[in-house]
Protein backbone atom coordinates (compact mmCIF):
# COMPACT_ATOMS: atom_id res chain seq x y z
CA UNK A 1 0.00 0.00 0.00
CA UNK A 2 1.51 3.14 -0.51
CA UNK A 3 1.87 6.13 1.91
CA UNK A 4 -0.89 8.10 0.38
CA UNK A 5 -3.25 5.13 0.59
CA UNK A 6 -1.91 4.70 4.70
CA UNK A 7 -2.60 8.04 5.34
CA UNK A 8 -5.76 8.14 3.42
CA UNK A 9 -6.78 4.73 5.72
CA UNK A 10 -5.94 6.89 8.84
CA UNK A 11 -7.28 9.46 8.24
CA UNK A 12 -10.89 8.13 7.03
CA UNK A 13 -10.93 5.99 10.27
CA UNK A 14 -10.21 9.20 12.38
CA UNK A 15 -12.78 10.51 11.03
CA UNK A 16 -15.08 7.88 12.23
CA UNK A 17 -13.67 8.03 15.70
CA UNK A 18 -14.03 11.44 15.84
CA UNK A 19 -18.10 11.57 15.17
CA UNK A 20 -18.27 8.56 17.36
CA UNK A 21 -16.16 10.57 19.92
CA UNK A 22 -18.12 13.60 19.67
CA UNK A 23 -21.65 12.04 19.64
CA UNK A 24 -20.47 10.17 23.01
CA UNK A 25 -19.00 13.44 24.47
CA UNK A 26 -21.95 15.74 24.07
CA UNK A 27 -24.86 12.70 24.72
CA UNK A 28 -26.86 13.71 27.78
CA UNK A 29 -26.03 10.70 29.58
CA UNK A 30 -22.58 10.79 29.75
CA UNK A 31 -20.85 8.88 32.39
CA UNK A 32 -18.95 13.03 33.36
CA UNK A 33 -22.27 14.49 32.84
CA UNK A 34 -22.49 15.36 36.77
CA UNK A 35 -19.37 17.68 37.14
CA UNK A 36 -19.39 21.28 37.09
CA UNK A 37 -17.90 23.70 34.38
CA UNK A 38 -14.58 24.73 36.22
CA UNK A 39 -14.24 20.85 37.44
CA UNK A 40 -14.74 19.44 34.06
CA UNK A 41 -12.81 21.92 31.94
CA UNK A 42 -9.67 21.25 34.61
CA UNK A 43 -9.85 18.12 34.30
CA UNK A 44 -10.14 18.37 30.22
CA UNK A 45 -6.85 20.74 30.50
CA UNK A 46 -5.17 18.59 32.74
CA UNK A 47 -5.71 15.08 30.48
CA UNK A 48 -5.51 16.88 27.25
CA UNK A 49 -2.33 18.57 28.18
CA UNK A 50 -0.48 15.01 29.58
CA UNK A 51 1.26 14.63 26.28
CA UNK A 52 3.26 17.49 26.41
CA UNK A 53 4.39 16.80 29.72
CA UNK A 54 5.32 13.36 28.50
CA UNK A 55 6.70 14.67 25.39
CA UNK A 56 8.99 17.39 26.92
CA UNK A 57 9.97 15.31 29.42
CA UNK A 58 10.79 12.79 26.82
CA UNK A 59 12.91 15.27 24.76
CA UNK A 60 14.42 16.78 28.06
CA UNK A 61 15.85 13.06 28.52
CA UNK A 62 16.97 12.87 25.48
CA UNK A 63 18.69 15.60 25.67
CA UNK A 64 20.78 15.07 28.94
CA UNK A 65 22.02 11.81 27.71
CA UNK A 66 23.24 12.39 24.33
CA UNK A 67 26.40 14.56 24.30
CA UNK A 68 25.36 15.66 20.29
CA UNK A 69 22.22 17.82 21.80
CA UNK A 70 22.76 18.42 24.99
CA UNK A 71 24.05 22.04 24.76
CA UNK A 72 20.79 22.82 22.78
CA UNK A 73 21.86 22.36 19.45
CA UNK A 74 19.60 21.36 16.39
CA UNK A 75 18.33 17.82 16.34
CA UNK A 76 19.86 15.51 13.38
CA UNK A 77 17.58 15.60 10.77
CA UNK A 78 15.12 12.27 10.43
CA UNK A 79 16.38 11.83 14.33
CA UNK A 80 14.07 10.24 16.89
CA UNK A 81 14.67 13.63 18.67
CA UNK A 82 13.53 15.54 16.21
CA UNK A 83 10.21 13.31 15.60
CA UNK A 84 9.27 14.11 18.95
CA UNK A 85 9.96 17.61 18.47
CA UNK A 86 7.42 17.46 15.61
CA UNK A 87 5.13 15.42 17.67
CA UNK A 88 5.62 18.04 20.19
CA UNK A 89 4.88 21.15 17.97
CA UNK A 90 2.04 19.62 16.92
CA UNK A 91 0.29 18.52 19.94
CA UNK A 92 1.19 21.80 20.98
CA UNK A 93 -0.90 23.80 17.80
CA UNK A 94 -3.64 21.27 18.34
CA UNK A 95 -4.27 21.74 21.92
CA UNK A 96 -3.87 25.86 21.73
CA UNK A 97 -7.18 24.94 19.08
CA UNK A 98 -8.81 22.64 21.16
CA UNK A 99 -8.71 24.54 24.33
CA UNK A 100 -10.37 27.57 22.20
CA UNK A 101 -12.60 25.34 20.79
CA UNK A 102 -14.26 22.55 23.38
CA UNK A 103 -14.93 24.39 26.10
CA UNK A 104 -18.11 26.02 24.55
CA UNK A 105 -19.05 22.12 23.99
CA UNK A 106 -19.28 21.82 27.43
CA UNK A 107 -21.27 25.41 28.05
CA UNK A 108 -23.99 23.74 25.51
CA UNK A 109 -24.08 20.64 26.23
CA UNK A 110 -23.08 19.52 29.86
CA UNK A 111 -19.47 19.79 31.45
CA UNK A 112 -18.19 16.36 31.19
CA UNK A 113 -18.39 17.12 27.21
CA UNK A 114 -14.66 18.36 27.23
CA UNK A 115 -13.78 15.78 29.62
CA UNK A 116 -14.47 13.06 27.05
CA UNK A 117 -12.90 15.24 24.02
CA UNK A 118 -9.49 15.38 26.36
CA UNK A 119 -9.87 11.87 27.27
CA UNK A 120 -9.93 10.99 23.28
CA UNK A 121 -7.40 13.60 22.26
CA UNK A 122 -4.72 11.77 24.94
CA UNK A 123 -5.50 8.57 23.74
CA UNK A 124 -5.24 9.52 20.11
CA UNK A 125 -1.77 11.89 20.57
CA UNK A 126 -0.15 9.39 21.39
CA UNK A 127 -0.93 6.86 18.84
CA UNK A 128 0.12 9.67 17.08
CA UNK A 129 3.63 9.33 18.24
CA UNK A 130 3.73 6.14 18.18
CA UNK A 131 2.77 5.91 14.54
CA UNK A 132 5.21 8.19 13.94
CA UNK A 133 7.91 6.85 15.05
CA UNK A 134 6.90 3.57 13.99
CA UNK A 135 6.63 5.14 9.90
CA UNK A 136 5.66 8.20 9.57
CA UNK A 137 2.71 7.61 7.58
CA UNK A 138 1.49 5.79 10.05
CA UNK A 139 1.12 9.08 12.25
CA UNK A 140 -2.66 9.42 9.85
CA UNK A 141 -4.83 8.19 12.08
CA UNK A 142 -3.73 9.81 15.50
CA UNK A 143 -3.72 13.16 13.52
CA UNK A 144 -7.11 12.85 12.24
CA UNK A 145 -8.71 11.37 15.13
CA UNK A 146 -7.14 14.16 17.46
CA UNK A 147 -7.62 17.32 14.92
CA UNK A 148 -10.53 15.88 13.67
CA UNK A 149 -13.00 16.08 16.63
CA UNK A 150 -12.24 19.61 17.38
CA UNK A 151 -13.38 20.39 13.59
CA UNK A 152 -16.62 18.09 14.69
CA UNK A 153 -17.40 20.62 17.82
CA UNK A 154 -16.72 23.92 16.25
CA UNK A 155 -18.76 22.83 13.34
CA UNK A 156 -21.58 21.42 16.32
CA UNK A 157 -21.19 24.49 18.36
CA UNK A 158 -21.87 26.58 14.95
CA UNK A 159 -24.72 24.73 14.25
CA UNK A 160 -26.21 24.65 17.77
CA UNK A 161 -25.46 28.70 18.39
CA UNK A 162 -27.42 29.39 14.75
CA UNK A 163 -30.59 26.87 15.35
CA UNK A 164 -30.68 28.89 18.51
Amino acid sequence: MSKRAVILVGMAAGLIWSVALVSWAIAPASAFEGQGLAEGLSLAGFLAGSPLLLMIGRLAQRRFFDDSIIDGQPYAEGSAAQIDQRVLTNTTEQLVLAAAIWPMASVLSHPGAAIWLALGFLVTRLLFWVGYHLSPPLRGFGFAASFYPTLVVALWVIWSLLKG
